[in-house]
């Protein structure tokens, strides 16, 4: 990867071999359920765009002069969806007005976290791809209908066990539509979002309501 002439708006680096673009979040300390960014609006501007970028989140130890940890999220998890708006700075701040924004990660499933390098150790190559290829079909989906499929693969995931009923996943009905309040038919969206992730390999269909995640039986 090279990097982008600085100070260019939610993209550091790019691969000339795929054309993909990413942004690059480094820190002294492991990632937490949020992480502060930039400038709202060119946030949400750019994850809605044709070439929004995937997500690298760097942690580093200064002691060592290390890199202890080191994940991406794909561009099809790196969506509005994710982003929180922060209040805009008062009127007495240097930029009095300017709206800041957060990366919510505690919003992204696990499945959309793959990592690269743990506690300082990098992790074999075919692991690695072989993750992002599992919901690399997310991309042939968009706009809301690619949030809801992400939406349903946290649900799932939040179960806690690899295989669950379709009640487990109507358990988190309410939180689906505080996310989506303009769906008034929650239940029948689950169930067709539990089919295409079945579809594409990520559920496996037991049987009588029952699913699994994929490669977990």
């Amino acid at each position: 990867m090279s990097p982008f002439p600085a100070n260019r708006p939610v993209a550091d680096l790019f691969c000339s071999s795929c054309n993909d673009q990413f942004e690059l979040k480094s820190q002294k300390k492991p990632f937490g359920a949020k992480v502060a960014d930039g400038a709202y609006g060119a946030k949400i501007e750019r994850l809605k765009s044709a070439t929004n970028p995937n997500l690298i989140l760097l942690h580093y130890e200064v002691e060592s002069r290390t890199v202890r940890n080191v994940s991406v999220v794909p561009k099809h998890f790196f969506v509005p969806d994710v982003i929180e708006i922060r209040k805009a700075l008062a009127p007495t701040a240097r930029k009095a007005g300017w709206i800041g924004s957060n990366i919510l990660l505690s919003r992204i499933p696990e499945a959309g976290r793959i990592p690269i390098v743990r506690d300082g150790t990098a992790l074999p190559r075919e692991q690695v791809l072989e993750q992002w290829r599992h919901t690399a079909f997310l991309r042939q989906q968009s706009g809301e209908a690619r949030g809801w499929l992400v939406e349903v693969m946290w649900a799932v995931e939040a179960i806690g066990r690899p295989e669950f009923t379709l009640d487990d996943v109507y358990a988190y009905e309410t939180r689906l539509h505080e996310i989506y309040p303009s769906n008034n038919n929650v239940r029948p969206k689950i169930r067709q979002q539990l089919q295409v992730l079945r579809d594409n390999g990520f559920l496996d269909f037991v049987g009588r309501g029952r699913y699994r995640l994929a490669g977990r039986g």
